[in-house]
């Protein structure tokens, strides 16, 4: 008998204590209708403060042998460290990233794996709608994709979720990228591939409450960015030419208004202006540096992406920094 190709749902988790058995259910219901795949979870608990933790274990323990693993970590290092230790620790055949929160409708990984196996390296899920999200919201994430597109090499659709699956291929060049400051979004576009995109409706939390405020959505999005974008320190040296044109046109008139009214005046505002325009220009230009030189730091440290406290993986995958 051939053996099955094995899929893996990594599913990074951040106190949802309520979620966690409500996902696996759906997963588990969406399992029996591919028979022809051997579908197995991983939960990776991003150092939670509620009973997520104790959950995936109660869920992995009454699962089917070999069909729950997780991986826990020591303390909250975010999504992108969650996601990178799943992708790291996963030995599937396919790999499907989705949040815990069924937001990502687990029934679309049927159409998923048809995309696949139409040949395509990755099957991800866009929204056609943001339907139930604040419109500043999606006002400010609409306007990220935009920027982010047009001041990069990387094409960033609007509407695109982490929501995919993903061939090992497409994963092994996902996990090539050994950068600490990670924004997945980006990279999943920067590594290239064809993507076959399945537009769905905007879904609803199945419980609980979202754990991004807006000031964490600005934070992630500039680190996003930042971690793709050169655009902001070459547009240091444009900013730089065009205030030294208009300095250098502003001496011209100070020379010709001395010469035509036959005296110097003292112009104490036109001063000062100038010295609070110039000095605030070169504030924000040394934050921009500033911004880019701190990841740099965090780069050189060299520090692990994560650190886990406890872990049940495949038999076949051994644990990684």
């Amino acid at each position: 008998m051939e053996k099955k190709k094995r899929i893996e749902v990594v599913i990074p988790c951040y106190n949802e204590e309520e979620c966690i058995p409500l996902i696996y259910q759906s997963i588990h219901e969406v399992a029996k209708k591919l028979p022809e795949y051997q579908v197995s979870i991983l939960y990776v608990d991003d150092g939670s403060g509620d009973a997520s933790f104790a959950k995936i274990k109660e869920v992995s323990e009454r699962a089917d042998e070999n069909e729950v693993h997780y991986i826990s970590f020591a303390r909250n290092f975010g999504k992108e460290a969650a996601i990178y230790a799943g992708l790291k620790n996963s030995t599937a055949d396919y790999i499907a990233l989705m949040d815990a929160d069924l937001q990502h409708p687990p029934e679309l990984l049927l159409d998923m794996v048809k995309g696949i196996e139409e040949g395509y390296e990755c099957c991800g899920a866009r929204r056609v709608n943001r339907n139930g999200e604040p419109p500043i919201r999606s006002a400010f994430s609409r306007l990220f994709y935009s920027m982010a597109t047009k001041m990069t090499s990387t094409k960033m659709e609007q509407g695109t979720t982490d929501y995919r699956l993903m061939s090992r291929k497409f994963v092994d060049a996902v996990l090539a990228i050994g950068e600490k400051n990670r924004f997945t979004k980006g990279i999943f576009a920067w590594v290239g591939f064809e993507t076959k995109w399945i537009e769905y409706e905007n879904v609803e939390r199945a419980a609980g409450n979202t754990k991004w405020s807006f000031s964490g959505l600005l934070r992630y999005a500039v680190n996003g960015f930042m971690s793709f974008a050169t655009a902001p320190l070459r547009g240091a040296i444009y900013l730089g030419f065009i205030v030294m044109i208009v300095a250098l046109v502003y001496g011209i008139y100070i020379v010709l208004n001395m010469l035509i009214s036959g005296g110097v005046k003292s112009g104490y505002s036109s001063i000062m202006f100038a010295i609070l325009f110039i000095g605030s220009i070169i504030i924000l230009l040394l934050g921009i540096i500033g911004e880019y030189l701190a990841r740099i730091y965090m780069e050189v440290k060299n520090r692990p992406i994560y650190i886990a406290k406890d872990e049940r993986l495949d038999e076949n995958t051994e644990l990684k920094d």
